[in-house]
Order: C-alpha cells, then structure tokens, then sequence
C-alpha cells in the first residue's frame, strides 16, 4: 500500500484504511449494543454474525503485506476506556453457557483443551481493537493499520476465531436438537492436566438452551 493511500486527507470509501477502519468500528459498536441486554433472545446469533464479519477484516490485514508504522515507537495513545464493565455485561448476558473449551495452538501436539470464556475473548478482543481506533481517529492511520495487524497476528485473530466456533457451536447444538454437557463448577482460573478436559455436573438439555437464547430447535 502506498503511503498517499494511508495518509489520504480524504476519506474514500474504497480504501483498504477506510474499510478496515468501517468493520472495526461496526463490530465494536455492535457488540456494546448487545452487551446492554435490550435483546437477549438474539444476542448469540448476532454475535455470531458480527465476530464472523470482524474476521473477514482480520483475514484481509492478515494477508496483507506487512504494514511498517511511521515511528520506531508507538505515540502514546492517551485514555482508553476500560472494558471490565462490558465483559461484567456480556457474562451476566451469556450466562449460563460463557464457558466453553479451546486448544490455544493446533499446531502443538497433545495440547489439552482449556476452559475459556466468550465474554472474556470478546473483551480481550474489544481492548485491542480499540486501541488501534485510538491511532486511527488521531489521524495516524498507519499506526492503526500496523497494530491491528501485528494484534491480529499476535492475539485478536486467535481469540475471536475460538469465539466463533463458541458461538457456532452453540447455535449448532441447538439448531440440531443436540443436548450439551453442563460446565457448573468449572473455572476459567483452574489449572488443567494434561487429560481431556473434564465437564462437572448432568446434561442441559436442549430445550432449555433454546430458551435461554430464543430460539426453536429443529424437529
């Protein structure tokens, strides 16, 4: 990318910075709205889809030749909102299915699955995003682009795609009336063995997931 197309004084909407810039802000924007709980039936199959459309951007950055910023070292972004209180909103939203288990690496051999948290990735996921539209609404548009780059690589990429198969994953089991296994009494802070990840308690059965995210089962 030239330096006249990320410094351009003018926005054009078929700028790769532009673009970029429009689905973080629509993601970031979008899941705040849903974290206020106004519409708790259609929270996961929205942010099914919003997590899928993030990622698209997140594919584009990542094929993207490498993008250099300007500087040796980072401006100071100055204030950054906090986004305990949204993970607080979407856990008490996704409550009771946040958890779920994911393997970091696939690559790494026998790797056993570790418990994780949807509002937690979401919230890791926001803190980076947000911190490149600091640098992007600065006008210092390739600091942006660099670091939602080199975080995607780093940690936005992994933890919204382990959000998206969360997420997919429950609306498959409810879609195909497949009961999943209860995660009561397992923590996110607990140290795993090397064994399979073990789930405490019964069955939630479908039904009542179903429920819980206003949804019908197929029949």
């Amino acid at each position: 990318m030239s330096d006249a197309t990320l410094h351009a004084t003018e926005q054009n909407p078929d700028d790769f910075a532009v673009q970029i810039a429009d689905q973080i802000e629509s993601f970031l924007v979008a899941v705040t709205e849903v974290a206020k709980g106004d519409e708790p039936d259609s929270a996961v199959p929205f942010l099914l889809l919003e997590v899928s459309q993030l990622l698209l951007a997140g594919g584009r950055l990542g094929a993207h030749e490498d993008i250099l910023p300007d500087e040796r070292y980072e401006p100071d972004p100055g204030f950054e909102p906090d986004v305990d209180e949204l993970r607080e909103h979407l856990a008490r939203l996704l409550d009771p299915v946040d958890i779920y288990s994911e393997v970091f690496d696939p690559y790494e051999p026998r790797k056993a699955p570790v418990p994780a948290r949807i509002s937690d990735d979401l919230a890791d996921v926001i803190a980076d995003l947000r911190h490149g539209m600091v640098h992007y609404r600065a006008g210092r548009t390739t600091e942006a682009l660099w670091w939602w780059q080199f975080s995607y690589f780093s940690n936005w990429g992994s933890t919204a795609s382990a959000t998206l198969r969360a997420l997919h994953s429950l609306l498959a089991h409810v879609r195909l009336n497949q009961p999943l296994e209860e995660l009561d009494g397992l923590d996110t802070d607990q140290g795993m063995g090397d064994d399979t990840l073990e789930f405490e308690a019964g069955k939630v059965m479908e039904v009542e997931i179903a429920d819980q995210l206003g949804m019908r089962s197929a029949q």
